[in-house]
């Protein structure tokens, strides 16, 4: 058995749950300016962004209905990319869009793996019994 094997479980639910916590506070910066000021996003972008954000980390966050909330936060991350940082540089480093490149392929992960322990999917027991 490999270093930390046994607990691949609990890591994963901590990494699901903490990313999803990171980016509800994404979204409520959007949404209501805290825990930082808005970003200055024109008004129809900055609403939709928050609102998925906030209610799609939470979603993460609870491991709740977790496969399709991650699935339409990796999408929001991708057109983020392509839309904002793309435009400045083809390199992420360059153009400040490596936080949304991470995101989305997390999300894609979380969407592709499910939500696993600690999370209310298997409580409704939508998770099968690993």
């Amino acid at each position: 058995m490999g270093f930390l094997t046994r607990y691949q479980g609990e890591a994963y639910a901590l990494m699901r749950i903490m990313v999803g916590l990171l980016f509800l506070c994404h979204g409520t910066q959007k949404l209501i300016g805290f825990p930082a000021p808005p970003p200055q996003i024109p008004p129809p972008m900055i609403w939709i962004a928050g609102t998925i954000e906030t209610f799609g980390g939470l979603l993460i966050a609870l491991g709740l209905f977790a496969r399709w909330a991650a699935f339409l936060c990796s999408g929001e991350m991708a057109v983020a990319y392509w839309t904002v940082h793309a435009m400045r540089s083809p390199f992420p480093l360059v153009n400040g869009g490596e936080l949304a490149v991470v995101y989305c392929f997390v999300f894609l992960a979380v969407a592709a793996h499910g939500s696993g322990i600690w999370s209310l999917d298997r409580r409704r027991r939508v998770v099968p019994e690993i």
